[in-house]
């Protein structure tokens, strides 16, 4: 399975997101370093969900990277992340 079907389907069953978008974008990176050949490298993760609700940025990011633990052990080098609440990302959409 794929790092980033295996990130998906953790991310999902932790945190049940009303919208989750993981992007490889390991190809923007070739030649940096972390890259490898084959992608699934570098990422950039949008997650919205009203887990995060009382939670501050780096309780945030801190859940995902536990999460995601093994998979970063193992090949991502780069994951940029943005986890929001239902009503955040609401008004960010309205801005």
């Amino acid at each position: 399975m794929k790092i980033a079907d295996r990130a998906t389907q953790k991310l999902n069953e932790a945190f049940h997101p009303s919208v989750l978008e993981l992007v490889d974008e390991s190809e923007l990176h070739r030649g940096h370093g972390g890259y490898r050949e084959g992608g699934e490298t570098h990422f950039r993760l949008l997650i919205v969900s009203d887990v995060f609700e009382g939670q501050n940025r780096v309780a945030r990011q801190r859940s995902i990277y536990d999460l995601l633990k093994d998979e970063i052990e193992e090949r991502i080098h780069a994951l940029q992340i943005s986890a929001r609440t239902v009503a955040e990302h609401a008004a960010q959409k309205s801005n």
